[in-house]
């Protein structure tokens, strides 16, 4: 029988669990010491390598296209291409789009234990696809400047290939595309302006960010929709979330020359605002037990505190007081942390004895 490969947080985990299932007499001495000789400590995490290194060489790969384009010679063939027809360029990126797809399926299904490898196919052809849209997009431009439009399309595109390919990665870029097209499409409606029905851009995440948190729990029930629903509602959060931070720290002014010229203490009731909806998550996550609500709920709760602790004391406080305060209140979370950690971790021993 082979053995389970484990790190070293979860080989002491599990040590520990089996110590205290001997030690309660829930497991005989034999039995524990089958179970520990079931798995083993890996000596490196490989798997992190690979993640690591795939995102390293795209990250390179562009690095190298960027460093070719600047190449002389390159130079002047690109410039032999300026006239190349937007319609055969985008023909072209749909094709290597096409082939990365149908290869990158192909390999997954062939080896699905390569997960890294298999994604960084596959972002090959999430990148080939913009650069299909785009260059759709400038063939059939009219001038009107409405290019939200084309990031409508991408949600539609993205939405299917995710759903035929069975693949989050390309879900995420859905969801991304769908923000994009909400912020473009809003400021394309009012000419570019500040406000859209009097909401700036953060404001206006906030309401997004709520619909697309409302429709997870409403489409919760869809089959289809069990394998992205997770990622969805994580977006969504984030949607949200740093929208409310940024609307703390900006309020519904429209731009950066107004913020300058008001004193932040004005904007105090969208802190309070943003608080309170960390609050009601946070609420929400430990009264129906939704870890993802909870964890969101008290980490923004957090962090608009120090925000407005950042924006309040740091111009009229000592800083040896500053960080002294900020200091100690560190201390007294990872404490009432700590208590909380072992009182649960009492409880279940004493449910299991």
């Amino acid at each position: 029988m082979s053995k389970l490969n484990l790190d070293k947080q979860e080989s002491d985990f599990l040590n520990k669990a089996i110590s205290h299932w001997e030690k309660d007499h829930l497991i005989d001495a034999g039995l524990a010491e089958s179970l520990r000789k079931s798995y083993e400590v890996k000596g490196f995490d490989w798997m992190r390598l690979a993640k690591y290194s795939f995102w390293i060489a795209l990250f390179c790969g562009m690095i190298a296209v960027g460093s070719l384009i600047i190449d002389n010679k390159v130079i002047k063939w690109l410039e032999s291409l300026y006239y190349t027809p937007d319609i055969v360029i985008s023909a072209v990126s749909a094709v290597v789009a096409a082939l990365a797809f149908y290869f990158g399926r192909l390999w997954e299904k062939k080896h699905p234990e390569k997960v890294f490898s298999n994604e960084a196919i596959i972002f090959t052809g999430v990148l080939f696809t913009a650069c299909c849209i785009a260059y759709l997009g400038k063939t059939f431009d009219n001038g009107s400047g409405h290019f939200s439009l084309l990031f409508l399309l991408s949600v539609f595109v993205y939405g299917f290939l995710a759903y035929r390919m069975e693949s989050r990665l390309i879900w995420l870029f859905a969801l991304v595309s769908l923000g994009s097209w909400f912020g473009t499409e809003t400021g394309y409606q009012t000419h570019w302006s500040y406000y859209f029905l009097g909401m700036n851009y953060p404001l206006r995440f906030v309401l997004f960010g709520l619909v697309l948190v409302s429709s997870c729990h409403i489409s919760k029930k869809q089959q289809w929709f069990n394998f992205f629903w997770e990622l969805t509602y994580v977006v969504g959060l984030l949607y949200l979330f740093m929208s409310l931070w940024l609307l703390s720290i900006f309020g519904n002014l429209g731009s950066i020359d107004t913020w300058w010229h008001i004193k932040q203490i004005s904007l105090f009731y969208w802190g309070i605002i943003a608080g309170a909806v960390a609050a009601l998550f946070l609420f929400y996550g430990l009264k129906t037990k939704d870890v993802i609500a909870r964890e969101f709920g008290i980490t923004f709760l957090l962090i608009f505190i120090y925000t407005k602790y950042f924006e309040y004391f740091w111009e009229h406080t000592n800083k040896t007081l500053f960080f002294a305060i900020l200091a100690g209140s560190f201390w007294l979370i990872g404490s009432k942390a700590e208590k909380i950690w072992n009182f649960k971790s009492r409880t279940s021993q004493q449910q299991n004895v």
